[in-house]
């Protein structure tokens, strides 16, 4: 059966629930972070102006209000409110759903139906609803985290106004901090760094990140003050012991892959043989090698990761013992090649910068527009192709627009990177200028 909820269920519902429902803007003025579609000329902000509700599709990340928003527009157009999730209902709930809002508009009331997750809906369903919104037996607000022009029947989004929902921003999100902290009429024991982390952490999820301040007060001992160390320990799960029983096999493939960083080819060789000697599978240290040649060779030497691969494909080839050959091949390459770790460095810094900055969407010139609905939106607008102009680089941006340009890569003067930082240093220049 569906999960429904009219709207004589709300207050009830609000009053025992998580913080989240708690905290459920009763109002507009009260929701956070979509200041676009609330503001004067906001196309929500006319509809309550206007006191007509029609159908719509709230497209955005989680925990942006889509079902808030929904709940509000009910109580604007006095429409009965109904709710249900498409992962848990079939035709059968559709059908009873349509035809109590058939008795109810016969007794003069509407319905808004709020569907959760309405792509995923298969084509006949969505198709079902197409008669009930013509006729206006009910008004239909669906959710969506993914593009409605690829998840919904093209018939259903004609008669439906997409709107977009953006992440919260740290204002926001701060606001429903504050909030939260009224609400439950505490002090969450973060120093300023701490909470700068819990925001951050949120990654512009409004419902996660009161669900964070629940567990944080109960968690928490009231008496001690959490840093960022202490808070992340707080928020995540324990990680799983680690597996010592083979405490040598690990101790040798350390000792040869520090030769190798250390170009020591000799004391490379040594140990590869004392771990093939000790009966290791050649194939956990080919991996490794595989490994080694992007971690700490890099750009430096662009075919170090070409001959790890080939030992791989060789020694699967031939196995042992004309195979291991190949993998002796490959490790002496790899201690004999230029050493950077730069791409491994690069990584890290953009894992970080992506893990500090959320989901920032990417700046809409630089989005594919295959749809009238993307078009509209200002995707692929002024986007420069770089092939049409005379040096076939156009320095266009294209880090999100709420972010500080970040530099990730930086290749070390060795080997073929001595090359590529050339190259980057001449399109940083353009660029520049």
């Amino acid at each position: 059966m569906s999960d429904l909820f009219s709207r004589h269920d709300v207050e009830a519902e609000a009053a025992a629930g998580p913080l989240a429902d708690r905290l459920r803007p009763r109002t507009f003025d009260e929701v956070v972070g979509q200041d676009h579609l609330l503001g004067a000329d906001g196309p929500l902000r006319r509809m309550v102006d206007t006191g007509k509700v029609s159908s719509l599709v709230f497209w955005g990340p989680p925990g942006t209000g889509k079902t808030t928003l929904a709940r509000l527009l009910a109580q604007v157009g006095d429409l009965e409110f109904v709710q249900i999730s498409a992962i848990f209902s079939g035709v059968g709930d559709l059908k009873q759903i349509f035809e109590a809002a058939r008795i109810r508009r016969a007794n003069g009331q509407g319905t808004l139906l709020f569907v959760d997750e309405i792509h995923r809906f298969n084509r006949a369903q969505q198709d079902s609803f197409l008669p009930h919104v013509e006729d206006g037996t009910i008004t239909l607000v669906g959710a969506t985290t993914e593009n409605p022009s690829f998840e919904l029947n093209a018939a259903l989004l004609s008669r439906m106004q997409v709107l977009v929902l953006r992440r919260l921003d740290e204002a926001a999100l701060a606001r429903l901090l504050g909030r939260a902290e009224e609400q439950l009429e505490v002090s969450l024991p973060l120093t300023g760094k701490a909470r700068e982390m819990l925001l951050a952490m949120a990654d512009g999820d409004g419902r996660y990140l009161l669900n964070a301040v629940e567990a944080i007060t109960g968690l928490a001992s009231p008496d001690e003050q959490l840093d960022e160390t202490a808070l992340a320990r707080l928020m995540q799960r324990r990680a799983p012991a680690y597996d010592k029983d083979r405490e040598e096999h690990y101790n040798l493939i350390s000792a040869l892959h520090k030769s190798l960083r250390g170009s020591d080819a000799d004391a490379a060789l040594y140990w590869l043989a004392r771990m093939l000697v000790g009966g290791e599978d050649p194939l956990y240290i080919v991996r490794r090698l595989i490994r080694f040649a992007s971690e700490d060779v890099g750009l430096a030497d662009p075919q170090a990761l070409v001959q790890a691969l080939a030992a791989r494909e060789t020694y699967e080839v031939l196995g042992s013992p004309e195979g291991e050959l190949a993998i002796v091949q490959a490790t002496l390459y790899l201690a004999t090649a230029p050493k950077s770790n730069a791409a491994y460095k690069a990584e890290k810094a953009a894992m970080a910068a992506a893990r500090e900055t959320g989901s920032l969407a990417p700046p809409s010139h630089i989005l594919n527009a295959p749809t009238a609905l993307m078009k509209e939106l200002g995707y692929g607008r002024d986007y420069v192709y770089d092939h049409d102009t005379d040096e076939g680089f156009s320095g266009q941006d294209y880090f999100p627009d709420t972010m500080q340009r970040r530099r990730l890569y930086r290749p070390v003067e060795r080997g073929f990177e001595r090359e590529i930082g050339k190259r980057l240093a001449w399109w940083a220049r353009k660029r520049g200028s």
